[in-house]
């Protein structure tokens, strides 16, 4: 079976959820039994997101193969439960990278290298290399950006190509808004999208229309009017109790029946237990038994796209405590100085998370020291391992000015450096310890043995510096744990308080939890808050 292609296209405003809707249609593609793959397109000149900072572009993902992707990654993997490639990411550094590189090796030859056909040829051939290679029923194309934009002029330029070789639906994503003052859901706005994408050679089968509300009939007569559809086309994205249940409303409304028809693709394979434990879980999602108070430490929690994947690692364990977790976003700096911990003292739980440079560090120590003395379950992800790891060296094994390399090189006791294998590096992309890394766990009565369950793991990593081996048994002897390893036994990965729920790991866990298969030290750690919790109130 040829691979069938559907193409999302947001127009007007970023921010729409263009991830979540494709990652809901991948979704639904699998309650059909139907292999489905990502592809996304990012019109940024970078290779790849590890270079950007978290405040333009939220977190970055890192896959097992090392790759360093969109967020929208994280979101794609959580719902379909498996891991994917960095082939399915597509760049506009990338593209341009390649065809210079082609251009100067002589692959064009006597030819003016130019967007059309070369860019958009690149594009194409790019997306067919992946579906031939792969063999998905069905490639869901996500095309970062806005329509009209001229970071990805010329990659929906390459779409409407697309279709004239192969089967391609396009959506439109687009966004209704309702003004106060008149009560009333605009069309116009989303008018003028779709007539952009008209413009392009694109006439999209479905308006997606993303709203605070449920869409009103006579909105959809509207749109569909002017938009040249039948109103079934015209598809409700209004806000959701939980991001998970978008399949399944539109599920609720047909969506996925036109879809699959206009496809091609047999609507009679629905796997009705598939389809009844995904909306298990999202009903005990939105209406959870408990609750506990979850204090998520960081250094750009104003945007919180920073930690994404941090979250949605604590909604997915909390879904299996049957708990909802209220979460309180901490900004470490706010903690540079000790003061007042009552925040902190209101938690059930507290995770440090990762991150890079000098500012915050201490407000993380700082809070990482109270946790420890009153006890509270802490989880630490790379940087909050290591200040878990500084923080033990100053206030248990009295090395006043320990630290980290990365913050204070002329430290005396430097608790974290820099790898060994970062020190002949000079480049910034893509040369981190990254990727999917296997860990032995030495101690069967430790917290990560009885979260895994199993002696040797795999976690994602993307780090430059780790934990100091010089101090390996001075800190031991003091009381701390280390209870994961590299196999060669060279690099520690995990370590723990003797006394209390407390664990950190040079890893980033949160980067493989799913929906329906959370992170295990989540897991223990949300586990862990119930507990508190309840001691609390007796």
């Amino acid at each position: 079976m040829q691979t069938k292609y559907v193409v999302i296209l947001g127009s007007l405003m970023s921010g729409l959820g263009k991830g979540v809707v494709t990652s809901s249609l991948l979704k639904i593609f699998d309650f059909y039994d139907y292999k489905a793959l990502p592809i996304k397109f990012d019109g940024y000149l970078n290779f790849d997101s590890g270079t950007m900072n978290p405040f333009q572009h939220g977190e970055v993902f890192v896959l097992d193969d090392k790759s360093e992707v969109d967020m929208d990654f994280g979101i794609y993997e959580r719902f379909l439960g498996r891991s994917l490639t960095g082939d399915l990411s597509i760049t506009g550094g990338k593209l341009f990278g390649s065809i210079i590189s082609k251009e100067r090796h002589g692959s064009y030859l006597g030819e003016t290298v130019q967007i059309i056909p070369h860019v958009t040829d690149q594009i194409i051939k790019s997306v067919e290399k992946v579906a031939a290679e792969k063999k998905p029923h069905v490639m869901v194309i996500e095309v970062g950006g806005t329509v009209g934009d001229i970071e990805n002029s010329y990659f929906i330029e390459a779409m409407r190509q697309l279709a004239l070789k192969h089967e391609v639906v396009f959506i439109n994503l687009t966004y209704l808004p309702t003004l106060d003052v008149v009560g009333e859901q605009k069309t116009k706005p989303a008018q003028i999208g779709f007539r952009l994408l008209l413009q392009d050679g694109i006439r999209a089968s479905f308006i997606i229309c993303r709203s605070s509300s449920k869409l009103l009939d006579s909105t959809k007569e509207k749109l569909a009017l002017f938009a040249n559809l039948t109103k079934d086309r015209i598809i409700d994205d209004q806000d959701q109790a939980t991001l998970y249940n978008l399949p399944l409303h539109f599920m609720d409304i047909g969506f996925d029946r036109l879809l699959l028809k206009d496809l091609g693709l047999k609507s009679d394979r629905l796997n009705l237990p598939k389809v009844s434990e995904w909306n298990s879980n999202v009903e005990k999602t939105v209406r959870p038994k408990g609750e506990v108070n979850i204090a998520i430490v960081g250094k750009y929690t104003h945007l919180k796209d920073s930690y994404a994947s941090v979250k949605e690692s604590v909604i997915h364990a909390a879904l299996k405590h049957d708990v909802r977790a209220n979460i309180d976003w901490v900004e470490s700096s706010d903690f540079e100085k000790k003061s007042d911990f009552e925040r902190i003292n209101n938690a059930d739980a507290v995770i440090v998370t990762g991150g890079f440079g000098k500012r915050g560090t201490e407000g993380m120590i700082n809070i990482i020291e109270h946790a420890r003395r009153e006890k509270i379950p802490y989880l630490g992800l790379c940087l909050g391992m290591q200040l878990m790891a500084v923080e033990y060296a100053r206030n248990v094994a009295g090395l006043k000015d320990a630290n980290s390399a990365e913050f204070k090189p002329d430290a005396k006791n430097r608790i974290i450096v820099l790898l060994d294998s970062q020190k002949r590096i000079t480049d910034k992309g893509g040369t981190m310890r990254l990727g999917a890394q296997e860990c032995v766990l030495t101690d069967t009565q430790s917290i990560a043995y009885r979260s895994y369950r199993s002696k040797r793991i795999s976690e994602r990593h993307r780090h430059r510096y780790e934990f100091n081996n010089q101090y390996l048994e001075l800190l031991k002897k003091n009381g701390l744990k280390i209870t994961g390893m590299t196999p060669d036994r060279s690099l520690v990965e995990f370590i723990e308080w003797k006394d209390s729920f407390g664990i950190g790991t040079q890893s980033h866990p949160e980067l493989k939890s799913r929906f329906e298969n959370p992170s295990p030290l989540f897991l223990s750690l949300i586990g862990a808050a119930k507990e508190r919790r309840k001691s609390k109130s007796n």
